[in-house]
């Protein structure tokens, strides 16, 4: 069991590395087996799946399908699966429940339940089987994020978020290095991109939910 104790040590050893050191790190001290790693395939999104993919090339990337992406999203999965060597796995929802959501249009009446019957609960299923889940948040992005350490222990999983500390020029200066493909409607305004019904356009993440004070989908904060 993780004690308070063995999170602390572990965020004091982690935290003063960089990101890849990190990712490095990680898979010396935890079995690859143990270790979920999740990618929305989004914006920001290129740059771990790259990292990842060069230190331990057979990590599974699980992607969680909702049925309410973009079609660009899914074309760009695909040519980032391609130009990373990727085995992707792909979460669907509950049959019934989703086809609930689509036929009531859930989304507008009620977001975040729409959100837990599409992403929460199938994830729960897989990370039943898994002790750690590596996730690409960076706290510039929302408030909530801000308060993050690179290790938490949260529903039984020991989270980890190597990107946390890293700046915005930071981020665009290491994607630009790699020189990654772009998602295709960030040209068009988009900046962060979840699914159809709630992603308009605009700065950071400010299109997320533009109508509601709601920031997070859920997996990680709810």
């Amino acid at each position: 069991m993780l004690t308070e104790e063995i999170l602390k040590s572990l965020n004091e050893k982690f935290e003063p590395l960089s990101p890849v050191e990190r990712i490095g790190l990680l898979y010396d001290l935890f079995e690859q087996d143990s270790i979920l790693f999740t990618s929305s395939f989004g914006t920001k999104s290129a740059l771990l799946l790259y990292w990842i993919s060069n230190i331990q090339p057979n990590q599974k990337i699980h992607f969680l399908d909702t049925g309410y992406h973009f079609e660009e999203t899914l074309i760009y999965k695909n040519k980032l699966t391609a130009a990373f060597d990727l085995e992707v796995v792909n979460i669907y929802p509950q049959k019934e429940a989703h086809q609930k959501t689509l036929k009531t249009e859930l989304w507008k009446k009620n977001a975040s339940k729409c959100c837990f019957i599409n992403k929460v609960l199938p994830l729960e299923l897989v990370k039943l089987d898994y002790s750690v889940w590596i996730s690409g948040l960076m706290a510039y992005q929302t408030p909530f994020r801000r308060n993050l350490d690179v290790f938490e222990m949260k529903d039984n999983i020991l989270k980890f978020y190597p990107l946390i500390d890293l700046m915005e020029s930071d981020f665009n200066n290491f994607y630009q290095k790699a020189t990654l493909p772009v998602h295709p409607l960030e040209i068009l305004g988009y900046h962060s991109i979840g699914c159809l019904h709630c992603t308009q356009r605009g700065l950071g993440r400010s299109g997320r939910w533009n109508d509601s004070s709601k920031t997070e989908c859920g997996l990680h904060f709810n």
